[in-house]
């Protein structure tokens, strides 16, 4: 049960240090979701100041532990999920956030992600997936769009690109959510919902990167009309549907998603596919990651949410369960006879 003597404002999650983004990078406001989001968490769940603390690889969304004010961790590229694996499993009690890149992660990183998914830590990682290398200046990265021209494919990527959302579900992870960099206030309701899901947490946040990749998802976030006719957010127990009027939705076709409009060709509300994130097989989970227009709306929310126990529970009831049992020799012993314990 939470304790209310952990009453927290935004304003004490933050460094005094100066925020160093481009002018209207989309990291100001994934800064800002998780600024409001910690201290809502530490209210809910009881976790005091001190022991929440970030972790993060190399890039521009990795100069975030030095724009907030809990302990963090600026590491080297691509080991931030193994780094904050053994901060966990050290200090199960803490509140550990990962903040990384979509080259930091799934480039150079990408097998500590997916172990870290597999294995369930008790991790909240966000992806800032802004599609290409902004740090280094411009090159394609793993997410980057087929075609895509950059300083290091001048006629266009000749390469598939990652979908975060379908390598989590790969890697058996048990919670993904995304949202939009402008959507400030559903960034901030997912890290909440991550911090609240025991196991590994992933959120990716499509943030624009002004500089290098501006605009590359204009075509459904430039306007609030345009998400919602061009994004569904997906709540659990509630019907998928979306557009302006809510006339929209998706229903199952066989064994493929589609898009119906409500009135038209006797669709009725009731064919729309109501929305169960916790629904242990991925299929339709891995189906809803994937979508993307003209033809789909681009899933936000919360994808997927199946509780599983976690890496760092499993270790510690292991060494619990071990020390239940073994009876631990006094130092002359030990150093006369070579035994360590005796099982009982």
């Amino acid at each position: 049960m939470a304790d209310n003597k952990y009453i927290y404002t935004p304003q004490d999650f933050k460094s005094d240090q100066e925020v160093k983004w481009c002018p209207g990078c989309g990291d100001y406001a994934i800064l800002n979701s998780v600024v409001k989001a910690m201290p809502e968490v530490a209210k809910r769940d009881g976790i005091p100041h001190e022991k929440f603390v970030v972790v993060s690889g190399i890039g521009c969304s990795s100069r975030f532990p030095y724009y907030v004010n809990i302990y963090g961790f600026h590491s080297i590229h691509g080991r931030a999920a193994a780094i904050a694996t053994g901060l966990k499993v050290a200090n199960p009690d803490l509140s550990v956030w990962v903040t990384s890149g979509d080259g930091d992660s799934l480039a150079i990183g990408g097998n500590h992600f997916i172990h870290a998914i597999r294995r369930n830590i008790d991790l909240n990682l966000i992806i800032f997936n802004n599609q290409i290398y902004g740090l280094t200046k411009g090159q394609y990265s793993p997410t980057s769009e087929f075609g895509k021209i950059t300083k290091t494919s001048p006629f266009g990527t000749v390469e598939y690109p990652f979908k975060p959302g379908e390598l989590v579900l790969g890697a058996r992870g048990k919670f993904f959510a995304r949202s939009l960099d402008v959507e400030v206030g559903l960034t901030q309701q997912l890290c909440e919902a991550g911090a609240e899901h025991k196991g590994m947490s992933v959120i990716e946040v499509l943030q624009n990167c002004v500089i290098f990749n501006d605009k590359t998802f204009a075509k459904f976030t430039a306007t609030k009309e345009l998400r919602e006719e061009k994004t569904i957010v997906l709540k659990h127990g509630e019907r998928m549907l979306f557009g302006k009027e809510k006339n929209k939705g998706l229903r199952l076709n066989g064994l493929k998603l589609e898009v119906v409009t409500i009135g038209e060709n006797g669709v009725t509300e009731e064919d729309v596919l109501i929305h169960d994130a916790h629904e242990p097989n991925p299929s339709i989970h891995m189906m809803l990651a994937d979508m993307e227009g003209p033809d789909f709306p681009v899933a936000l929310g919360i994808i997927r949410d199946v509780k599983d126990d976690s890496y760092d529970n499993r270790v510690c009831q292991q060494v619990a369960d071990v020390q239940s049992n073994c009876q631990i020799h006094n130092v002359d012993e030990l150093l006369n006879s070579g035994n360590v314990w005796e099982v009982k």
